[in-house]
């Protein structure tokens, strides 16, 4: 059983806070540590730090050893997808290996106005997102890439240095069941199954994407599957409340309604209770927790679910 640890980036993280959450995952047992992929938070952030990721993630290789480091997920409007190609590839080179991509179609148009990126609709950014996995795998593993496709096109392009991986792992993060999941059944390594999602809802999109991957002839087994969660542990109510007010301060007062739905889905509160809920989603296939935790109690929550938590579900 796999556990990450998440950063969104836009919360207003340096690079210093990263560093130590990197190195205490690595130490507190992690496999891997996402970074999100965002340009800021609010209207108001214009004092609050958010780091890109890649450069984020690229500065960390040299200081781990161990840990594996992914974008959660990449927003295919943000890049082209050969010059993803090349910098996923070149960090996969400069950490022997440690890399994982997560791409999704990309959900913030607010994002996309403030920076003058297009943002056209969902049918057709989910077909550049199919595109772009398409070029991003060609690179990756032929010497010379000529593609022609309706939003993006190259010409004899190459990427050197290839990924030291065989296999880079592909992530694909969202939850659409009619193009996306078939996409995922179609050409990702692995799902990344997108926060807040209660356990009936999971085993719903599961069955879809069993149903996709029966039509196109593939073992679902073979899809790595990770489940992304908000989550914390909180034995009182005064400390819930406490927690409310310390994240509606440092984040606004719209960023406690993530701390209502954890707790609503049993991810939020006594340790027996989170544990339980983890279970469930674990039963249902999930052998790969990505956790995001309050933002500034990520060191004390690291510490405690490496105790707490992760001994206790199935290995």
């Amino acid at each position: 059983m796999r556990r990450a640890i998440h950063i969104e980036s836009q919360f207003g993280f340096d690079f210093a806070d990263a560093l130590r959450l990197a190195q205490l995952a690595e130490q507190t047992g992690y496999h891997a540590l996402w970074a999100s992929d965002h340009l800021f938070w609010d209207a108001d952030s214009t004092h609050r730090n958010c780091l890109e990721p890649w450069t984020l993630l690229t500065t960390l290789a040299p200081l781990t050893t161990a840990l594996r480091l992914g974008s959660h997920v990449t927003c295919n409007a943000f890049r082209h997808p050969s010059m993803l190609a090349k910098t996923v590839a070149c960090l996969d080179t400069i950490s022997q290996g440690r890399v994982d991509c997560g791409i999704g179609a990309g959900w913030n148009e607010a994002e996309c106005q403030a920076y003058g990126i297009p943002f056209p609709s969902v049918g057709t950014r989910m077909a550049q997102l199919g595109e772009s996995v398409q070029i991003l795998k060609q690179l990756w593993s032929q010497d010379r890439v000529t593609f022609q496709g309706q939003h993006y096109q190259l010409d004899n392009a190459l990427c050197a240095p290839k990924p030291v991986q065989s296999t880079l792992p592909l992530w694909i993060g969202g939850q659409g069941e009619q193009r996306l999941l078939r996409l995922v059944a179609q050409e990702a390594d692995g799902w990344n199954m997108v926060l807040g999602c209660s356990v009936p809802e999971v085993r719903h999109k599961l069955e879809v994407l069993q149903r996709h991957c029966d039509a196109l002839g593939r073992d679902m087994a073979a899809i790595d599957k990770s489940l992304f969660v908000f989550t914390y542990l909180c034995d009182t109510d005064q400390a819930f409340r406490q927690l409310q007010a310390d994240l509606a301060q440092k984040l606004g007062p719209g960023s406690t309604a993530m701390l209502d739905r954890a707790r609503h889905l049993g991810l939020g509160g006594p340790a027996a209770q989170v544990l339980d809920t983890l279970g469930e989603y674990q039963a249902l296939g999930f052998d790969y927790f990505i956790v995001l935790f309050p933002y500034t109690h990520e060191p004390v929550f690291l510490q405690q679910y490496a105790e707490a938590i992760w001994p206790h579900l199935v290995p």
